[in-house]
């Protein structure tokens, strides 16, 4: 395989998003079970929030060597975690997993249709997809393109993405609030990198709005997408 190296510095500055980390990860926690794999682990920040939950054995996939390299010093023990430098087109064709998740993720990936259909591949029946995406193209601002994002999504764009292989369980907007800030940074700001502090201040200030809001608005509004569908038994 191409050696690769990831581009973008957000994985470091979005890392301290405590509130939006407790957040997403309390909409998917009931699907994490058995053998997980995590597409882009990255730098292993998810794989970390999510190493309490009850699974059996959890493949960190992330194709730059050097970030997969700083997973396991995170970790609070390595039995139940593996780590492989790669893609998901490289794992064996009968590697199957119980859950495959993207987390901010999917956006990265030119061919979306393609690797959620390989994604469909390696589920058991009854298995889960979790994908966690950036909303709404009309919000897609120089800091999307600065850490190579293809596109940000609608619902109706996730759904066209997902394999026919897929039952949808949920497709739901999160953090309402957050849309304020990213329209406002693509129509006044046009940053290519928020700085630490705008990251803190959305953290502290409106993810506990939209906590609270999300649901009242049905999950109608919100700066990103979560999608989740079951692999038929």
């Amino acid at each position: 395989m191409t050696e690769f190296e990831y581009q973008g510095s957000e994985l470091t500055i979005f890392e301290k998003a405590d509130r939006w980390k407790a957040y997403w990860s309390s909409q998917i926690r009931r699907w994490i079970k058995g053998d997980v794999l995590e597409v882009g682990a990255g730098i292993g920040a998810n794989t970390e929030l999510l190493e309490t939950e009850t699974f059996r054995l959890w493949t960190c996939l992330e194709p730059d060597g050097q970030l997969l390299q700083q997973i396991p010093r995170r970790l609070r023990s390595l039995e139940r975690h593996r780590f492989v430098a790669g893609v998901t087109s490289a794992l064996p064709r009968d590697h199957r997993v119980d859950v495959v998740l993207y987390i901010d993720v999917l956006e990265h990936i030119e061919n979306d249709v393609a690797e959620l259909e390989l994604a469909a591949e390696h589920l058991n029946p009854g298995g889960a997809l979790i994908v966690l995406a950036p909303a709404h193209q009309w919000l897609f601002t120089p800091f999307d393109a600065s850490i190579g994002h293809f596109r940000r999504y609608s619902k109706k764009s996730l759904r066209r993405a997902a394999s026919p292989q897929l039952r949808e369980v949920c497709i739901r907007y999160l953090d309402a609030a957050g849309v304020l800030a990213s329209l406002g940074n693509r129509l006044l700001l046009r940053q290519s990198m928020p700085t630490q502090k705008q990251i803190l201040t959305w953290d502290r200030m409106l993810v506990p709005v939209s906590r609270a809001i999300d649901g009242l608005l049905g999950y109608n509004i919100g700066k990103s997408v979560l999608g989740v569908w079951l692999r038929a038994s």
